[in-house]
Order: structure tokens, then C-alpha cells, then sequence
């Protein structure tokens, strides 16, 4: 398994994979250790990260060879499918999934995804329009869904 560390405004990304795709993002809270050099496997993934946190990615194309069990693979694959700059509720997921009673499950295999941001689970919020539980911090998912709905109104006031 090839390993790299990249720079992110949130922090920094480990990022973890080979031959057969990336098979996890995370974020570190306490880690100034960067990679000097990113592995050919990760390199395309490293690019497309950057270039989401810089604005010009909305849609990642990564080869993803996540771990998990055939029912988290179905929460994160409906996860993907949520468009850049929408959000969902945990309801609307458990509905899309054909079973609103899963809603528990569908919350926690959204919280056991292991592709950070590549895979979006920050898209998911409460039924409420509250921002909900999110393992990378609420202020990471808040920070993400501003990112992708930037203001386009002029501030007159601070």
C-alpha cells in the first residue's frame, strides 16, 4: 500500500492506494509531515484533490478501491452521485437507497467513509437543514459546503 501527504486548507490529506485504486483519504489533525514525493498511483489523486480545494474540480474521476461491506459500498456509491453543491438529507439517502427505516444505517455507513471529500459525505445534512454529525469536524463540512456554493453576492457590510 503506497502512501502520500499533501497540503489541504483543512489540514493535511493522507492519502492511501496502489495498482487497483485509492482506498483511502483521510485528514490528519496533527501532522506538518509532507510527502516530498507522491507515488505514480497517487499521483492523478493528489491533482484532482488540489485542484478541487483550488476550485477548479467538481467531479473527481479516480479509480476507488474502498474497504467496506456490500452495504456501505451502496451508501458511498449513492453518496457520489449527489451533484457538486447540492446536499441531501440522511431521510432522502435512506429513501434514494429504497428503505427510509435504514436511516441509522445509512447514517453510519456515511460516517465510515474512508474517501474523504473524494467520496462526499459532507453533502449529507439533517432533514432540518442542519449540519450533522461529520468525522472530520463540523467546521470541515460547514467549510466544504461553503467552498462549494461560493457567494456570489458583494458584501456592503462586515
Amino acid at each position: 500500500m503506497k502512501k502520500a501527504r499533501i497540503k489541504t486548507p483543512l489540514g493535511v490529506a493522507e492519502i492511501c492506494g496502489d495498482e487497483n485504486g485509492i482506498s483511502s483519504i483521510t485528514i490528519l489533525e496533527d501532522s506538518n509531515i509532507l510527502s516530498t514525493k507522491i507515488p505514480e498511483e497517487l499521483s492523478t489523486c493528489a491533482d484532482q484533490l488540489n485542484d478541487y480545494f483550488e476550485g477548479k474540480l467538481t467531479d473527481f474521476n479516480l479509480p476507488l478501491n474502498p474497504k467496506g461491506t456490500p452495504f456501505q459500498k451502496s451508501v458511498w456509491q449513492a453518496l457520489t452521485e449527489i451533484p457538486f453543491g447540492k446536499t441531501m438529507s440522511y431521510q432522502e439517502l435512506s429513501i434514494k437507497l429504497g428503505d427510509i427505516k435504514a436511516i441509522r444505517a445509512v447514517a453510519s455507513a456515511n460516517g465510515k467513509n474512508p474517501l474523504w471529500v473524494v467520496i462526499p459525505c459532507h453533502r449529507v445534512i439533517g432533514s432540518d437543514g442542519s449540519l450533522t454529525g461529520y468525522a472530520g469536524g463540523l467546521w470541515r463540512k460547514k467549510w466544504l459546503l461553503e467552498h462549494e456554493q461560493p457567494s456570489t453576492q458583494i458584501r456592503l457590510f462586515e
